[in-house]
């Protein structure tokens, strides 16, 4: 059997595919295109996010009480309280961060953005200085309960998926 010589293909599947025409919407058509959106995809406030962290928080702690010695507050109790505290109070600086950049005079996408990057550095760097605080500042702290609480409330962000 003879080798066929390779086929390319036709000089047409080269050229550019046509671009596709966009619509410009009315005033009219975009609020009645965002309304119907706003009922399939309601807003979710942050906040309501770093309220379920402190429920998550003080939840944990109520459980880690029961393994203290005197039922109530007990080292364990404190170190699930530390664990919440070093979850909680960054993420709040970072929504208040957030906060002030949506209420300046001029919002621009690049101002948000600096915002947006600016509060996740704060928040990185809170986090760390309030480990490190904890790790040679509190002697005898318990880490098991602290660092579940800790995951525990960062991963009420989850949440929101199951709030809409």
């Amino acid at each position: 059997m003879i080798p066929q010589k390779n086929r390319f293909s036709e000089a047409n599947d080269w050229d550019e595919p046509e671009e596709e025409v966009y619509r410009v919407l009315s005033k009219e058509e975009m609020t009645a295109l965002q309304a119907s959106n706003a009922v399939k995809h309601p807003l979710l406030s942050p906040w309501r996010i770093l309220a379920a962290q402190v429920a998550v928080t003080v939840l944990s702690m109520v459980i880690w009480s029961i393994f203290g010695e005197p039922v109530g507050v007990s080292l364990y109790t404190q170190s699930a309280f530390l664990g919440g505290l070093i979850s909680v109070l960054p993420s709040a600086l970072f929504l208040i961060r957030l906060e002030l950049a949506k209420n300046t005079q001029i919002l621009n996408p690049g101002n948000y953005l600096a915002a947006l990057v600016s509060g996740e550095f704060i928040k990185i760097v809170v986090t760390l200085m309030l480990f490190l605080g904890v790790a040679y500042l509190i002697p005898g702290v318990l880490w098991v309960p602290l660092l579940v609480t800790y995951v525990l409330a960062l991963k009420c962000v989850w949440l929101a998926w199951l709030w809409r």
